[in-house]
């Protein structure tokens, strides 16, 4: 079974592998691909896949673009951080639709799909397709030690969340700073992306609390707070993309 990932975040396609490893231990991972343009050329000089699993936000663009560019045979597993596309990706060879972080069940699901339709998938109706998006339940408040007891603190009261010395910070609106019992990464898999962008190893910020974007040195860009424009948050070539998607969507 040969295996066609697209997905531009590099850590997501590095859980897609581990987790196509963990479900088919002999599927081969064809190739890890970053961009509209770079399918395009792939699927042009290479036979299709047995099975693609489609980001559907790319640095260059969205992944439907590919389908306007060439014909594609292999059914698809689209994964995206927004339920908006779902309709869409319908109307594409979709056998399944995964919000982001994609869990290992949701893609055994997903494969157990591929197996009872393959090698034709004109029988999904589009009922049955969106009724299986599973909306992500994230994090809307933490519960953290207070005095001799504990107290609430809610998700949209948070500018950013900081790592500094093995500890992770929160600063909240009104200036404070609470120590969140998580890791970066943790959080990450937790919070609404809509909201909130992983913007290097130590920062996650709120788009709420982005003043300015600015070009850095590079080809990578700097995050100004409204209310901390102290805070340097440098984030990677590579990211600038995702970061602007995210910011425009």
């Amino acid at each position: 079974m040969n295996i066609l990932i697209i997905e531009d975040e590099r850590p997501n396609a590095e859980r897609l592998k581990r987790l196509i490893q963990e479900i088919r231990p002999t599927a081969v991972i064809a190739a890890v691909l970053e961009s509209v343009s770079e399918s395009v050329t792939w699927l042009q000089q290479h036979p299709q896949p047995d099975l693609i699993l489609m980001d559907i936000k790319l640095g260059d663009g969205i992944s439907f673009d590919i389908f306007d560019k060439i014909t594609i045979q292999s059914p698809v597993i689209f994964t995206t951080a927004y339920d908006d596309y779902a309709i869409q990706a319908f109307k594409q060879n979709s056998i399944d639709y995964l919000l982001k972080p994609v869990e290992k069940e949701e893609l055994i699901t997903a494969f157990e799909k591929y197996d009872r339709m393959a090698p034709t998938t004109s029988n999904i109706s589009l009922e049955k397709l969106l009724h299986d998006i599973k909306p992500k339940n994230y994090r809307s408040r933490f519960l953290i030690p207070y005095r001799d007891g504990f107290k609430t603190i809610m998700v949209d009261s948070i500018l950013y969340f900081c790592s500094e010395q093995k500890a992770t910070k929160a600063r909240l609106l009104n200036g404070p700073e609470e120590i969140v019992p998580l890791t970066l990464d943790e959080l990450e898999l937790q919070l609404d992306p809509k909201y909130f962008f992983r913007a290097n190893r130590q920062f996650i910020v709120n788009i709420d609390a982005i003043e300015v974007v600015h070009n850095y040195f590079n080809n990578k860009l700097k995050i100004q707070l409204k209310k901390y424009p102290d805070v340097e948050i440098i984030v990677s070539r590579d990211k600038a993309p995702l970061l602007k998607a995210w910011l425009g969507y």
